[in-house]
C-alpha cells in the first residue's frame, strides 16, 4: 500500500565531461528548488522510465539510473552521453516538503551541441578552478573535485566537504 510518508522523489544527476571540463547549467528563475543557482543536468524518475518497456527479467527492470539520465541529459541540454559511472548520493528536502534522494553520476559527452530547455538558462564547459566562480547549488562544487581527482587517479571514498579547494 502506498505511504506518503515513505514516498521520495527519485532523481540522478550527470556530470558530463568533455575535453576535460565539466558542463554546469542555470536553473532558471521559475525552478522551485535553487532557482538562479548553477547546477548538473538531470530529472526525476518517473513511471514511465520503466514500465512502458518488458521488463529484464521476471518482473525487474535493470539500468534504471543509466537511461533516465539518457533521457534527462537529451531532454535538457541536447547531448547524448556514454560510459556513466556513479560518483555519490545525497537526500534533501525541497521547500514544499517532499523529501528527494539523488544519485549524482558521471558521464563522457558523446555527441551533440548544447541547447537549453526551457528550465534552464545559460551553461559553460568549467573546471574545477572556474566552478569557483559559479553560484553552484551547495554541493556540486565539491562532487566536481571528487570528480576531477578520480579522473586523475586519486583514491576518493566518499564526498565531504574537505575536498573544497
Amino acid at each position: 500500500m502506498y505511504d506518503p510518508k515513505k514516498a521520495h522523489y527519485v532523481v540522478a544527476t550527470a556530470i558530463i565531461v568533455k575535453d576535460g571540463k565539466f558542463l554546469i547549467a542555470k536553473r532558471a528563475p521559475h525552478e522551485k528548488v535553487s532557482p538562479n543557482e548553477w547546477t548538473v543536468p538531470g530529472g526525476k524518475l518517473e513511471l514511465g522510465d520503466y514500465n512502458n518497456r518488458k521488463p529484464d527479467t521476471s518482473f525487474h527492470w535493470y539500468n534504471i539510473f543509466e537511461d533516465l539520465l539518457r533521457r534527462e541529459v537529451m531532454e535538457e541540454v541536447a547531448l547524448s552521453i556514454k560510459n556513466i559511472n556513479y560518483l555519490t548520493s545525497l537526500a534533501f528536502i525541497r521547500p514544499d516538503g517532499v523529501p528527494v534522494i539523488v544519485a549524482s553520476f558521471f558521464a563522457d559527452y558523446a555527441g551533440g551541441d548544447v541547447k537549453l530547455c526551457p528550465d534552464l538558462t545559460e551553461y559553460a564547459w568549467v573546471d574545477t578552478k572556474e566552478a569557483k566562480s559559479y553560484a553552484l547549488i551547495e554541493g556540486i562544487y565539491e562532487e566536481l573535485v571528487m570528480l576531477d581527482k578520480i579522473l586523475k587517479g586519486k583514491s576518493i571514498k566518499s564526498w565531504n566537504k574537505e575536498l573544497r579547494d
